[in-house]
């Protein structure tokens, strides 16, 4: 099984981020084979609304960082998304990702039933972090991407959200996450 990891955190050691390598080093252990990326790394551009990917193209025209990724995602079988709350929604970092998915729908995407370029039955796990302990504040944010993300034809789509963890590295003490981001990694790794 292929794990793609984008961290949309400008963190590297943020609590999403520690979320997510807790997944990943979980899913690892039962034979899965991941790549991880963290998007402030990279250099990369959002999408420029060229249409190119729609007329030219069956990909991004864009040759930067992203490329990779992009690709990556094209090839796994399990996405995983983590991002803190900020300013009411994900991170920048991850929104310009997001919108360089746009390359995945086919020309016809309006009208075709089958609007996406990638393999239907992906999976996707998407880690929300947010200093708010309100649960009920921002728990519009994963229904958009739930939404967004079967449009692509991913089959089955998973929340692992923590609320009321303001300080980095404070989520090592919410170990009720780590074991949801653990029990999940070993649901969907087969076992």
């Amino acid at each position: 099984m292929k794990i793609v990891c984008l961290v949309g955190s400008p963190r590297e050691k943020g609590n999403s981020a520690t979320i997510a390598k807790r997944f990943c080093d979980t899913a690892e252990k039962f034979g899965a084979e991941i790549r991880t990326f963290t998007l402030n790394e990279l250099e990369f551009r959002g999408c420029q609304g060229c249409m190119a990917c729609k007329t030219n193209l069956d990909r991004c025209v864009l040759e930067d960082d992203l490329t990779a990724v992009l690709e990556a995602v094209r090839e796994t079988d399990v996405l995983v998304l983590a991002t803190p709350v900020y300013f009411w929604d994900v991170t920048s970092q991850l929104k310009a990702f997001l919108d360089r998915t746009f390359s995945f729908l086919v020309p016809d995407f309006m009208t075709n039933p089958n609007r996406s370029r990638l393999a239907p039955g992906k999976k996707l796990v998407f880690i929300q972090v947010q200093g708010n302990p309100d649960e009920s504040m921002f728990n519009d944010i994963f229904p958009k991407f739930d939404y967004f993300f079967k449009g692509y034809g991913f089959g089955e789509t998973h929340l692992i959200r923590k609320c009321g963890v303001r300080e980095q590295g404070e989520i090592k003490g919410h170990e009720d996450v780590m074991r949801l981001a653990e029990s999940l990694a070993e649901k969907l790794c087969g076992r």
